[in-house]
């Protein structure tokens, strides 16, 4: 299946976009994947879904604020939103101790795009420069608080959505299709939808990813994976800066050090146990982590949680899970 929705978010990528993507910054994304380790474990979802790199994300990102906005700043940020992700991504943030809000893989990234000559070769020579594309946050079209709906929420969701057949492709882009920029309640921009079919199917979808993100396989992965990291920097099987390069040359080092059975291990789980209490002398973990959630608009009617009743009770229903119980992978 062709996993690649750039064609449907644009029908071309503008030059600034496929000239930042070139250059080498950027092109490390192509190495750091989207779902955090979960990739390579046997947990079948996570294991047959697919890979879906950040650079892709990325780039998906860009061209959705593109499309939406024709701004070369605001794009040019939403393409370079996750430059300075490390290797797993989000599970540096659980390393760091960040569980819930998982914001700390965004540190460095002014540090990373100023210290990239290519970067601020392309950016000048489209009259930008770095304060105006390194914060995607003050563009609410590329960034915005939950509950809203920007690019980046966007793209992830439609992206997992399709990987992991919630959405068809046919799906994905008749969503796409009927959004426009509206107003927020505050009069701030958001995507906006101009329906309610495509808008109850988008908002289902993505709460069904929302549960994939904190399912006892996700979190038990993450956690392991966080916790072998650990391991690894604490005996300088690592060092920090291979978490700020690419994922397979940091494998190989895993797979060359006395942490290459840990690392088997990882790969090998396909299932996990809950208990109430740790039943046994086992690694059980309590893991708690980032619910994310979106409630998106539509023109005339609301938000979803509003006038669809279905999605209203399951939305509130994933927020009240407490994330107390005990996890095993295995």
């Amino acid at each position: 299946m062709n996993y690649d929705l750039s064609s449907v978010y644009h029908g071309s990528v503008p030059p600034l976009l496929a000239e930042l993507a070139a250059t080498p910054p950027m092109l490390r994304l192509k190495d750091v994947g989207m779902n955090c380790g979960c990739e390579y474990t046997a947990f079948p979802r996570f294991a047959n879904g697919g890979r879906y790199s950040r650079w892709l994300h990325s780039l998906g990102v860009g061209l959705i604020v593109w499309h939406f906005t024709e701004d070369p700043a605001q794009a040019a940020a939403g393409l370079l939103h996750d430059v300075a992700t490390p290797t797993f991504a989000h599970v540096v943030d659980f390393l760091r101790g960040d569980y819930l809000a998982q914001e700390a893989t965004e540190e460095g990234t002014r540090a990373r795009i100023a210290g990239s000559p290519e970067l601020r070769a392309v950016l000048t020579r489209y009259g930008l420069d770095v304060e105006a594309v390194w914060d995607y946050h003050r563009y609410p079209i590329a960034d915005n608080d939950s509950p809203r709906l920007s690019a980046d929420r966007l793209e992830y969701s439609l992206g997992n959505a399709l990987r992991w057949g919630l959405l068809s492709r046919a799906e994905a882009a008749a969503i796409y299709a009927d959004l426009r920029v509206g107003e927020a309640e505050d009069g701030a921009a958001e995507l906006v939808f101009q329906h309610p079919e495509p808008a109850a199917a988008f908002a289902r979808a993505a709460l069904e990813c929302a549960g994939i993100y904190v399912c006892d396989a996700d979190r038990c992965a993450m956690q392991r994976l966080c916790e072998l990291l650990g391991r690894a920097l604490a005996r300088g099987v690592l060092s920090p800066a291979d978490l700020e390069g690419r994922e397979l040359p940091l494998i190989e080092k895993l797979l060359a050090s006395p942490l290459a059975g840990e690392w088997l291990a990882f790969r090998a789980m396909r299932r996990t146990l809950r208990a109430e209490t740790p039943p046994d002398g086992r690694p059980w973990r309590q893991i708690p982590a980032k619910k994310r959630r979106i409630d998106p608009l539509t023109q005339g009617l609301g938000r979803s949680s509003a006038w669809d009743a279905e999605f209203a009770a399951a939305l509130a229903a994933f927020l009240a899970q407490p994330q107390t119980e005990w996890l095993l992978a295995e």
